[in-house]
């Protein structure tokens, strides 16, 4: 089971002081936020993708990059790339960069975003969402595991052989999860593939997640990966935690009742009722996680949103102490525990490699200017 941290990266004011923190406090808060994460024993650290104030995330890769050059076992992804928007080449040939400066510690979750402007300032229709995000991602598919492609479809200029590069390290693609709350189409595409499905459920009760889960699960099954136990399923959601449940709640109810995405409608209590939101002592974080796999069964991947709302650093930092100590390793024993037979873990680079057959190392062959003379453009594949 794998425990981490995800941004949205929004810049918020603090309503408790009315400082608005700078993009680039953010910026570097977020580099801190994923280094403790590493610190308090969890796994991975995420961040979204927007191109509009009061985001700074632009620029994922880059700033995950510099993530991985300060830590050393953390994993780092996405929450979410946007698969409908950006050029599946360019997200091919990135994440592919990011893989080799990060010794295999990343993987990336698709999505279509969530900001509808976003689809004209980068010359796409957002009532073709569903379709970008169809054919966008059977090109990606096809970058990483073919050497050179020939590809035609509807929303992007023909490949005639063309090689993306640097090739995937050890010739092994990234793991890839589909985010989706709302859009059956998605888990569909998740299962189809035999990726891991992300149902960040943060505004969405019980009952909407576990039909997703369950339909992604079943058609992870017919589509012949295996049983629907060995579909790959993470979780998003939000918590506030101190050391007591009234400090809890006392001490993230301003920020609650004055946040964009929560203030002024259901109560901090009813929404807690309804949504993941977690508010309260280890003990109840740890209670209402458990609670996640009694409607979703045995998942891979929790992931925290804490950074939102314009909490300080110094309070999720303050968390993450807290989280790391008291609520992380009592969810890995439980959860464990609790786990049935052979149900998988999360894909790594390493079992990956492994599964594959091992790692495959690339070298060019003299540089021709295109690969429509001759089959691949690298030398005899050898093992690396």
């Amino acid at each position: 089971m794998q425990f981490g941290v995800f941004s949205v990266s929004d810049i918020t004011p603090d309503p408790t002081t009315g400082v608005t923190p700078s993009e680039g406090e953010r910026i570097k808060a977020a580099i801190a936020i994923a280094k403790k994460t590493e610190e308090v024993g969890m796994d991975v650290y995420a961040v979204g993708e927007h191109h509009n104030p009061p985001f700074f995330s632009s620029s994922p890769t880059t700033l995950l990059a510099a993530i991985a050059a300060q830590t050393e076992r953390l994993v780092v992804s996405t929450a979410t790339t946007l698969i409908t928007t950006n050029d599946p080449v360019k997200i091919a040939e990135d994440f592919a960069m990011l893989q080799h400066v990060s010794d295999g510690r990343v993987d990336l979750m698709l999505g279509r975003g969530n900001t509808g402007p976003v689809y004209p300032w980068f010359g796409k229709d957002i009532r073709s969402g569903i379709q970008l995000a169809i054919e966008n991602y059977a090109l990606l598919h096809q970058l990483w595991r073919e050497d050179v492609v020939d590809w035609e479809g509807h929303f992007r200029t023909p490949l005639q052989g063309f090689t993306s590069t640097p090739r995937p390290l050890d010739g092994v693609p990234p793991f890839v999860w589909h985010g989706s709350i709302r859009s059956p189409e998605i888990a569909e595409q998740a299962a189809y593939y035999g990726d891991g499905f992300f149902a960040n459920h943060i505004f969405w009760p019980a009952s909407h997640t576990q039909r997703m889960i369950a339909l992604y699960r079943q058609r992870f099954a017919h589509y012949g990966h295996g049983e629907e136990k060995d579909a790959i399923v993470g979780l998003g959601g939000q918590l506030y935690l101190a050391k007591n449940s009234q400090d809890a709640k006392r001490e993230f109810r301003p920020y609650f009742d004055n946040a964009p995405v929560y203030g002024h409608g259901p109560t901090l209590e009813e929404f807690s009722e309804q949504t993941p939101l977690a508010v309260g002592s280890p003990q109840e974080i740890i209670d209402k996680v458990l609670g996640f796999r009694e409607y979703v069964g045995d998942y891979q991947r929790q992931m925290f949103l804490m950074d939102h709302a314009g909490l300080p650093l110094s309070s999720v930092l303050k968390q993450l102490d807290l989280l790391g100590e008291e609520v992380i390793p009592v969810l890995r024993r439980e959860l464990d525990a609790r786990r049935a037979p052979g149900v998988p873990d999360v894909p790594t680079h390493a079992s990956l490699v492994a599964a594959n057959g091992g790692a495959r190392d690339f070298r060019p062959g003299a540089n021709r200017g295109d690969n429509l003379t001759d089959g691949s453009p690298y030398q005899t594949p050898v093992e690396a």
